[in-house]
């Protein structure tokens, strides 16, 4: 018997217990009127109202134990039926697995100053293969503290690791604290997961100037109770260590950085159709002098400096950036300032984010380097991005129907086709300034995408751009880029 059941029928014992006492007796017995005029009269009459507050206050407690018990049991439930969740049977841990397996595939065309600018002695090869195959597992240790491994395969041997931390929940004024390798927060593109990006690779700026997200750190997450606004803000350490495993220098290139979100509007009575949203987000990071070079006085890639900014074009390359600033010699910090925002009229999304680096240097000019993107989506069959309030970055997109495809016993076929999604990007970088010579770039991205359940898509990008100012010696170079993703998560 459930428990609302059993709270029935208590009510219900407790109802005819009071009508009992307030009904005519059957048979010839009266019930004796009491007499407030009597001795003691008013006493009784005191101590009945006091008894039934008594028993009012009594059952009020029960069905608030009662319901607690209720949520109690939901949650005991909703653990046992989750499959996919593995409990330890010493520190009473739980594991979660979960992965994304994307498979790319890039064509390009473009004219002989794209050789040169891209370093390469022939054309940009077509590329077929994966691009992310990435296995995890996270969990809860008792008593507030989470952990989180994954690993990405894609590298053929080489293989890295990408979230990596543990951390504690429920923290006074701190909120949740991680410890570990993590995005750093500044870029909404990139604290987006690569699972619901509209477009398959994030925009010149925000590649550039968080090349790869993650930096080993400490970062603490915040929400408010309305979910209107949300921060994180932490120290990280500059060097990407993902395929090293540690960090090894005298300086230790720290960087403070934070982001702070408001969910400006957020419909409740649509779901979360239509909502608005904005951020300011920045970094102060000290960089290491030592720019090694080696015996002909080129740049040594193993150097220490974190002063190079560098991004492929918006497509998958293979391995050469076509912008990339080197590493800026004398460079001793720079600020990062970024601006993002999100408007969201149900099936249809608006997004742009501006990015603005100033770089001191020791013995040069001072330089500015930034950039800028913008888009607009739509869904052809009416479904809508969700939006995380208390991450402020976008959700899984849920098909109205999923895609699939079966023969009757009529001898006919039945079909579902899945949700359809169209999307056009402008992206804009100035890399450029003073003695360095990163490049200048544009670029328009069309994409359509066709989401075949909610852990399963396929997307196609057309990209036109050019590149100017990249060196001395080249002056323009116009490209075209043709790229597809079949991509699952779990």
């Amino acid at each position: 018997m459930g428990q609302n059941a059993y709270a029935d029928q208590f009510g219900n014992f407790l109802d005819s217990t009071y009508s009992y006492a307030v009904e005519e007796p059957v048979g010839e017995s009266v019930a004796e009127p009491l007499d407030f005029d009597a001795p003691g009269g008013e006493e009784a009459e005191e101590e009945g109202d006091s008894d039934i507050e008594k028993l009012s206050e009594e059952i009020a407690a029960f069905g608030e134990d009662m319901d607690a018990f209720e949520e109690s049991l939901e949650k005991v439930e909703e653990l046992a039926g989750n499959k996919s969740i593995v409990v330890s049977g010493t520190s009473k841990s739980t594991m979660k697995v979960s992965g994304r397996v994307h498979v790319d595939a890039w064509g390009f065309d473009h004219d002989e100053n794209i050789n040169e600018i891209a370093a390469n002695d022939n054309d940009e090869s077509n590329r077929l293969g994966f691009r992310r195959l990435r296995f995890g597992v996270k969990g809860k240790i008792k008593d507030n503290m989470i952990y989180k491994i994954e690993m990405e395969l894609a590298g053929g041997n080489d293989s890295e690791f990408r979230d990596a931390f543990l951390g504690w929940t429920d923290l006074p004024y701190l909120g949740e604290v991680l410890l570990g390798n993590q995005k750093r927060p500044y870029g909404l593109d990139h604290l987006n997961s690569s699972r619901y990006n509209v477009f398959i690779e994030r925009p010149f700026v925000i590649e550039a100037f968080n090349e790869d997200a993650r930096r080993l750190g400490l970062q603490s997450y915040g929400v408010s109770d309305n979910q209107a606004w949300n921060w994180r803000y932490g120290v990280f350490n500059g060097r990407n260590v993902q395929d090293e495993g540690n960090y090894v220098g005298d300086h230790l290139q720290l960087e403070f950085a934070g982001r702070l979100a408001n969910t400006i509007w957020y419909d409740q009575t649509s779901g979360g159709r239509g909502y608005a949203h904005w951020a300011i987000s920045g970094t102060h990071s000290d960089v290491s002098t030592n720019q090694s070079r080696d015996a002909d006085g080129n740049e040594d890639d193993g150097a220490l400096a974190e002063s190079r900014f560098r991004t492929r074009p918006e497509g998958r390359t293979a391995g050469t950036r076509w912008l990339d600033t080197g590493r800026i010699d004398g460079l001793d910090y720079y600020n990062i300032l970024g601006l993002e925002t999100v408007v969201n009229l149900g099936a249809l999304q608006f997004v742009g984010e501006y990015q603005s680096n100033w770089g001191e240097r020791n013995g040069f000019e001072d330089v500015h380097l930034h950039g800028a993107y913008g888009y607009v989506s739509y869904f052809l069959t009416g479904e809508h991005i969700p939006w995380d309030r208390e991450s402020g970055t976008l959700g899984r997109v849920k098909p109205f129907e999923n895609f699939w495809l079966v023969d009757t016993a009529g001898g006919g076929r039945s079909a579902g086709w899945g949700a359809w999604q169209i999307a056009a990007r402008l992206s804009y970088a100035d890399f450029s300034d003073e003695d360095v010579t990163g490049g200048e770039a544009e670029s328009l991205t069309l994409g359509l995408n066709w989401h075949w359940n909610t852990n399963a898509r396929m997307q196609f990008n057309y990209i036109t751009g050019n590149i100017e100012n990249r060196t001395d010696l080249v002056g323009q170079g116009d490209y075209d880029i043709y790229g597809a993703r079949f991509m699952v998560d779990f």
